[in-house]
């Protein structure tokens, strides 16, 4: 892959392994807001982003105002997958929308919004979120999506079109070509992400090379597992995904996963984890760089 253009603007050079180590689902729970003061202080984590139509946003929204130094942005949200805590959309809740199931809720499965979902009906939705977000007092730093759901290819233009107008980039990952065998839906998607990426470049916005998450699905030796995948970045712009979260009794009945998402508060709050950072090399920066950088044009 060809060096990225947005590395020479944040002030690194082609070689510098940069990465936004980024805290996902604030808001999502109380536990994920109990997390967020840790974080700060701790100050592994570069960047978070909240759920706007998640239960605890307004407690998020709460802290944010409170500590404005915050590098928040705003986690689109467009499925709710919880079978005991559930959200709906700010738009809607017409079916015809195809945002929603019977109850009025977001569908819980991505594949039904995708087959269901109007892309004018998810435009709606994200300047909802956006409008709602930024009015709760937040300087927000960018946008990203929920389980990416908003990166399907007919929700694409909603999902980086409209952010931009307010100054606000999206979380986007460069296009990566294809082999031979790709075929049908998936080819289409590169093509896609592709003439995106291209789009965004030629318009000087950040388009991130790799996406790297914590697993969900085990939690054994997180500082560990951390330390392997950060030490395996090659050069370019790199996206760290978090899902942390204090051990409460809420969250252990929230989530099957509740486990790693404590053990990814406890790693991205130590200071064996800092201290690696800190020989790593790494160059670490938050949203607010990256933001800022696109409105100096």
């Amino acid at each position: 892959m060809q060096p990225n253009p947005f590395l020479r603007k944040l002030g690194f050079s082609d070689t510098d392994r940069v990465v936004v180590i980024h805290a996902d689902d604030i808001g999502l729970c109380h536990a994920s807001v109990a997390a967020m003061e840790g974080l700060m202080g701790a100050g592994i984590v570069s960047s978070m982003s909240a759920m706007a139509a998640a239960p605890w946003f307004p407690a998020a929204a709460a802290f944010c105002r409170s500590h404005p130094e915050i590098d928040m942005g705003l986690h689109f949200t467009l499925t709710s997958e919880s079978e005991v805590s559930r959200s709906r959309p700010f738009s809607t809740r017409d079916p015809a929308s195809g945002l929603v199931d019977g109850s009025g809720f977001f569908h819980q499965k991505a594949e039904i919004l995708y087959a269901r979902g109007k892309p004018a009906s998810v435009l709606a939705e994200l300047k909802a979120q956006m409008d709602y977000a930024q009015a709760s007092g937040i300087d927000l730093t960018h946008v990203d999506s929920h389980c990416l759901t908003a990166w399907a290819p007919k929700f694409l233009p909603a999902y980086l079109q409209e952010p931009a107008r307010r100054g606000l980039p999206s979380l986007f990952l460069r296009a990566e070509r294809l082999d031979g065998k790709a075929a049908g839906a998936e080819v289409k998607k590169a093509e896609a992400y592709g003439r995106w990426t291209g789009i965004l470049e030629s318009r000087g916005w950040p388009v991130f090379d790799r996406f790297e998450m914590m697993p969900l699905d085990r939690a054994d030796d997180r500082i560990g597992e951390a330390r392997r995948k950060l030490s395996g970045l090659p050069p370019g712009l790199t996206y760290f995904v978090i899902h942390p979260a204090a051990d409460t009794p809420e969250l252990r009945a929230f989530t099957g996963d509740w486990k790693c998402r404590v053990a990814d508060y406890r790693a991205f709050t130590s200071s064996s984890l800092r201290g690696f950072l800190k020989r790593s090399g790494l160059r670490v920066v938050g949203w607010r760089a990256l933001r800022d950088a696109v409105r100096k044009k």
